[in-house]
């Protein structure tokens, strides 16, 4: 197949026949993402496009190559946004913060443009260099699975559709059209441990390890890891919500394999936390191998209860007691106050001692203290104005986003 007839093909499968109204082109002004563009715009022509830019101005010509990269979009019809990133203060690991950073601002975009989906530029290199990064790390299945032509993160779907490309015919494809591209000169900076996997990634083929055999494993293992995930999956399904805590079973009492159990309590505490991550695996087997009945943990920003049979995984407080949003917005990134319009300057925040002493009727709710004291709350200052879950409702209700369909169906997000 020619490389159009595989993006399209590819398309075609992430659409499942029926192209949406619009999508989103996160372009960078590199070869992939500029090759992105053009290809989609050339065989979707139907789908309205949408292009951003990220400049990290971590280097001297991004603001001129995000320029770049929007005068190609106004020559080709599609709207174009630059996203400045200031957020760095200069500590920590440079690269994982511009990836993050990378995320949130074009998820936002998305947002506000009201784009649903938003396709990357990954290519089948990207893959290679992945997993090689992965294996030197010392991941394991899902860390050495490959990329996913599509996953939901922060409410945006995000595609891959240049999975099946390598960079090499993607330039070649500009180049045979005289489309331009910037080459970021960070991508020869051997300081950056992703510019080695590229080098690694070039003398392993000389040993018959090339590009498409790690590919091809990266594969073989999203196959072992969703083979994992099902049988986590049907651990979750047991589960049940009480008010915001999930109760599950006592892994102890739980038939599947360890692999299977530590999996599907990484995902519940992950889930709990609305945590970008799982737990390390260190503690969580600690967790799991050292919880006592009657006793209580935290890990991950949750605390965790023996109730015998059972175990209550609900908010930790400490970990949303300074955690405040305005009324309409969603608390913890999971709770939705509901009720008459609140006054000027009210916020939500967590409950905890101070609000839950002004709640004279707590007990008769059925929850555990703890869970009430990492309870939603309405707030005017320090002034308690509202308690759904502590029996001092004033006419609110406190809502989850999510059940349990989505405690499971998430478990792919991971």
């Amino acid at each position: 197949m020619s490389l159009a007839e595989r993006v399209s093909a590819a398309y075609a499968r992430l659409f499942k026949g029926s192209p949406p109204e619009r999508i989103g082109i996160a372009l960078s002004g590199g070869g992939d993402s500029t090759a992105l563009l053009f290809l989609t715009r050339q065989l979707i022509p139907q789908v309205n496009l949408f292009a951003a830019t990220v400049d990290h101005r971590l280097r001297e010509g991004s603001a001129a190559e995000a320029e770049e990269a929007g005068k190609l979009c106004r020559s080709m019809g599609v709207p174009h946004e630059i996203l400045p990133w200031e957020g760095w203060a200069g500590e920590g690991n440079l690269q994982a913060a511009a990836r993050s950073a990378r995320v949130a601002l074009l998820a936002d975009w998305a947002d506000r443009n009201d784009l649903a989906q938003v396709a990357l530029g990954h290519t089948r290199d990207d893959q290679a260099e992945t997993f090689l990064l992965r294996l030197a790390r010392g991941s394991g299945v899902d860390g050495l699975a490959a990329m996913a032509p599509a996953r939901v993160a922060q409410g945006i779907r995000w595609l891959r559709p240049l999975l099946d490309t390598s960079r090499d015919e993607l330039r070649a494809c500009l180049e045979a059209q005289g489309v331009a591209w910037a080459d970021d000169p960070s991508n020869e900076d051997e300081r950056f441990d992703r510019v080695k996997a590229r080098r690694m990634a070039e003398s392993l083929g000389q040993l018959g390890l090339t590009t498409e055999r790690l590919v091809r494993t990266a594969a073989q293992m999203a196959m072992a890891r969703d083979a994992l995930n099902e049988n986590a999956a049907n651990a979750l399904r047991r589960a049940r919500l009480e008010q915001g805590d999930l109760l599950m079973p006592n892994p102890g009492l739980l038939d599947a394999p360890r692999e299977v159990q530590l999996r599907a309590y990484a995902h519940a505490l992950r889930w709990i936390s609305s945590s970008a991550y799982r737990p390390r695996f260190e503690p969580l087997e600690a967790l799991v191998d050292g919880l006592e009945p009657g006793k209580a943990a935290t890990l991950h920003g949750c605390r965790i209860t023996c109730e015998g049979a059972v175990w209550r995984i609900a908010r930790e407080y400490a970990a949303v007691a300074e955690t405040a949003t305005p009324p309409a917005a969603l608390w913890d990134k999971r709770w939705k106050i509901e009720g008459p319009p609140p006054p000027a300057e009210s916020h939500i925040g967590a409950l905890g001692e101070l609000g839950l002493a002004e709640c004279e009727d707590w007990k008769a709710s059925g929850l555990p203290r703890a869970t009430l004291l990492a309870s939603p709350a309405l707030w005017k200052g320090e002034r308690l104005l509202a308690a759904p879950l502590a029996g001092r409702p004033e006419g609110y209700t406190a809502r989850l986003c999510h059940g349990v369909e989505h405690l499971v169906s998430s478990l792919w997000a991971d």
